[in-house]
């Protein structure tokens, strides 16, 4: 008989909400326990689910001995390091947002800090469960179109998503936004590994007000000559407040893939809105008795890993190899000219 687990779900936002339903629901879950800062937020999510206990100090829950998993979906990005190492430290199973860390340093430590108290540890690249993004892995593991050639993946968010997500972090949008992709086609193409990357920012919008750039394209090339086209932007016009519009072409040398990821098969139209896409965002949206996006079906995979000591999609290693991949990145920006991988280094 499998034993339940008791989970702590640090950051109960959009992110943070979808994690804490899914652990209400899932009976492997015997208590539930929040940290939330937002004191209405806090008691809003306690009356909504199941939740044992509600504290607004994160740090009560890692000094609690009853819990065994943390799930961190805190902002801003920059306070998911200290939590983590703590967590980790503590014992416990840990589950935290994208990026692993802002330091390759970071990340390191918290990669073994997991391998020396043997816990899970795991990122949230939520895409992978996406059933799009699962078939085209699927398509290149079995060689439906022969070897890959060029993989382009196109993703554009709304102007008040961006406005959030640049708003409560320094990071780019190669570390916020692009990163979803880039550790998609890692995964699809491994073994292969990235040599070189080149990348380009610019802006009109949002750098009249700050230095954020509006997109960052990403050119990578692979050990095996496979080329990797990465484009990420935040600036739609506000179709609907959290609308991901995103376009997938892999080529090979048999065949092609095209996976259209718009979200545009669901339309709302009203005299009030106008047209809007009720069921668009990357993590998804409650639809009554079922779920429609992918972080709520990631949520049970890792509860599951941890209760059944079954291995964890994500690997922290893997999510580290995406975070020396962005910041390769973001050096090519800055240094106008291409990078060779890794940067793994500390400076």
């Amino acid at each position: 008989m499998i034993e339940q687990i008791n989970v702590g779900v640090i950051g109960t936002g959009w992110c943070g909400g979808i994690r804490t339903k899914a652990c209400s629901d899932n009976p492997l879950v015997d208590k539930l326990f929040i940290a939330e800062i937002n004191d209405a937020r806090r008691a809003e999510v306690a009356e909504q689910y199941d939740v044992h206990e509600a504290v607004s100090d994160w740090q009560n829950l890692i000094l609690n001995p009853d819990i065994d998993t943390i799930i961190i979906s805190a902002t801003p990005e920059t306070t998911h390091y200290p939590m983590a190492l703590a967590a980790l430290q503590a014992g416990k199973n840990v589950f935290m947002e994208k990026p692993i860390a802002t330091t390759l340093e970071q990340a390191d430590e918290l990669i073994q800090t997991a391998i020396d108290k043997e816990v899970k540890f795991t990122i949230g690249y939520s895409q992978r469960f996406n059933s799009k993004y699962a078939y085209v892995q699927k398509a290149l593991t079995e060689g439906l179109i022969g070897e890959p050639v060029t993989c382009l993946v196109s993703r554009h968010v709304t102007r008040e998503l961006g406005s959030k997500i640049s708003g409560r972090t320094a990071l780019s949008p190669a570390a916020m936004e692009a990163t979803h992709d880039l550790d998609f086609l890692l995964w699809c193409l491994r073994p292969r590994k990235p040599v070189k990357v080149y990348s380009q920012t610019a802006g009109k919008l949002f750098s009249k007000n700050s230095d954020t750039p509006d997109h960052q394209w990403i050119l990578v090339t692979m050990d095996d000559g496979t080329t990797i086209t990465v484009g990420a932007g935040w600036i739609l016009p506000l179709g609907y407040p959290n609308y991901a519009h995103t376009w997938i072409e892999v080529i090979g040398t048999d065949g092609a893939l095209i996976i259209d990821d718009s979200h545009k098969d669901v339309h709302l139209t009203t005299t009030k809105d106008g047209i809007r896409y009720p069921m668009s965002s990357m993590p998804g949206e409650p639809v009554n008795h079922t779920y429609a996006g992918p972080m709520y079906e990631e949520t049970v995979h890792f509860l599951d890993a941890v209760c059944r000591n079954k291995p964890v999609l994500v690997k922290p290693e893997e999510a580290k190899e995406v975070m020396d991949l962005y910041t390769a990145a973001d050096l090519s920006v800055e240094r106008g000219e291409p990078v060779m991988l890794p940067v793994n280094s500390y400076g």
